[in-house]
């Protein structure tokens, strides 16, 4: 069971939901330790007081804000607790949006909502069900960290999920990132799409979601463990100059197929748009309006007919 982080209260109208915090990840990666190359002494940070000159142990040491090089301002954790802001110890709902409306860069690390207790149960039940008969998320505000945050609410199997947010402010602006003017035809998305359709898949599951820089790191060190050969490095591809776009699809496809074929048997996949196919298309309606034409002819010949008559 993953340790509560936080413990609060979601907020939204009148209603208050009491709920526990806990990590939604996990890390697996595998992490290094500093040594001293000659003798591998491990190697450490120690936390020394300027004035005293000695290592200084966790229980004597505390926040604060220097004020001046001379004057610092000591904040407690206390002092953090009973912040005069509504959302020190709540996270509270501002709005609804619809899930399409957010841009996904600016959601952040995800978070796990516990109900705290059984006086929790039927107000969290009930928000879960009422965001999920809805395409809407709520964006609330909670304050960690020493600063207040913006954050989104959704539901996963269930559970409630609050994943942080960025504030708009922090988000670049990439316009200055555009690639020179340039032209793509109808044939070059068309076959992009198709690329696209050929590589879709229902759920990112399967072996290669998987973390492979963790798994050569682990071979590694298998291999340094047990004095045998390291691994060899596979050839890295270079990356080829695209000339030809539709060349260039064209070969993705086939790869994706075969891949596909390879993988999970043969998959429904969307062919690319063949330039020679549709000539004889554009020769077929004026076959079929060639009639026509003549018939109109003959009309208003008959009509033309019909009116020299009248004017004599």
């Amino acid at each position: 069971m993953p340790r509560t982080i936080w413990s609060g209260a979601i907020s939204f109208g009148l209603v208050t939901v009491p709920i526990n915090v806990v990590s939604a990840t996990e890390d697996h990666s595998i992490h290094f330790h500093q040594y001293h190359l000659t003798d591998q002494g491990r190697v450490r940070y120690r936390k020394v007081c300027e004035l005293e000159d000695r290592e200084v142990p966790q229980e004597e040491i505390g926040k604060g804000y220097e004020l001046t090089k001379t004057q610092v301002i000591p904040i407690t954790d206390e002092d953090l607790s009973n912040l005069p802001l509504p959302t020190a110890k709540a996270i509270e709902i501002d709005a609804f949006v619809p899930v399409t409306s957010v841009d996904p860069l600016r959601i952040a690390e995800g978070y796990y909502l516990q109900p705290a207790g059984q006086v929790a149960a039927k107000p969290y039940k009930l928000l879960v069900k009422a965001l999920g008969r809805t395409s809407k998320v709520a964006v609330a505000k909670y304050a960690w960290s020493g600063r207040e945050r913006l954050g989104l609410l959704r539901v996963r199997d269930d559970v409630l999920v609050l994943h942080a947010m960025r504030w708009p402010d922090e988000i670049r602006d990439p316009t200055e990132l555009l690639p020179p003017p340039t032209e793509v035809s109808e044939q070059e998305i068309e076959g992009a799409l198709a690329l696209m359709d050929t590589m879709t898949i229902d759920r990112l599951e399967g072996p290669e979601f998987t973390d492979r820089y963790t798994e050569a790191i682990a071979q590694i060190i298998e291999a340094k463990r047990g004095d045998k050969p390291l691994p060899e490095a596979p050839e890295p591809e270079q990356p080829a100059q695209v000339l030809d776009l539709m060349a260039a699809l064209n070969e993705s496809v086939q790869k994706a197929k075969a891949t596909r074929a390879r993988d999970a048997g043969p998959a429904e996949v969307h062919e690319l748009p063949q330039p020679k196919e549709k000539a004889p298309a554009k020769k077929q309606p004026a076959k079929k309006t060639a009639p026509k034409k003549t018939a109109a002819k003959k009309t208003t010949a008959k009509k033309a007919s019909g009116r020299r008559p009248r004017s004599a």
